[in-house]
């Protein structure tokens, strides 16, 4: 868990990382050594950017390999301007943007025998989950149960973002679970 000064130095860079993309077309460069040591160490976060409550952009790391500012840094630019879902962030949107960034635990491989067996293994609003087959790769954060509250429905919706039928089921499939700690500005 970050503190308090930890999580404002993310959301800052996030922001700040969002404006240089405007300007210089690039993230914010960071040197990792003049942050404090929990923010210089090898992290993988999600930066999720929000206007007026409606998803911009979500881009993120699943496993720690940079150190957690650059990391922050990096996705901050990826969501505004690299989200194929939506078009890059306008100058005019800057000042709307709610900045959420959602550190990750380690995610940890999940044991099961069946569909049935994750869907009960599964913890609605705590977990976020990955699911792999084979070049097949998709997550949710926890804040998708939100939307999502049902274990099994949720499961569907992820298949169906890794490109698997809702209701496609093998014994290769792979499930891992992490947790988040959010840090939200509005």
């Amino acid at each position: 868990m970050l503190n308090e000064q930890e999580q404002q130095t993310l959301l800052q860079v996030a922001s700040a990382s969002v404006r240089n993309g405007l300007v210089y077309g690039q993230p914010l460069p960071v040197e990792a050594k003049e942050f404090p040591e929990r923010l210089a160490k090898p992290g993988a976060c999600f930066v999720t950017l929000e206007i007026a409550g409606r998803l911009r952009g979500c881009i993120g790391s699943l496993e720690a390999w940079r150190p957690l500012v650059q990391d922050c840094a990096e996705n901050a630019f990826a969501a505004a301007f690299r989200d194929f879902r939506f078009p890059p962030v306008a100058e005019q949107e800057l000042d709307l943007l709610d900045y959420q960034v959602s550190v990750l635990s380690e995610a940890m491989p999940l044991c099961f025998q069946s569909e049935d067996d994750l869907l009960v293994q599964l913890r609605p609003g705590t977990d976020g989950v990955v699911l792999e087959h084979g070049d097949r790769r998709a997550t949710f954060l926890p804040s998708v149960w939100e939307s999502l509250p049902e274990p099994r429905e949720f499961l569907h919706h992820l298949k169906q973002k890794a490109g698997m039928a809702p209701e496609y089921w093998s014994d290769a499939i792979k499930a891992f679970r992490y947790t988040v700690d959010p840090i939200r500005r509005m």
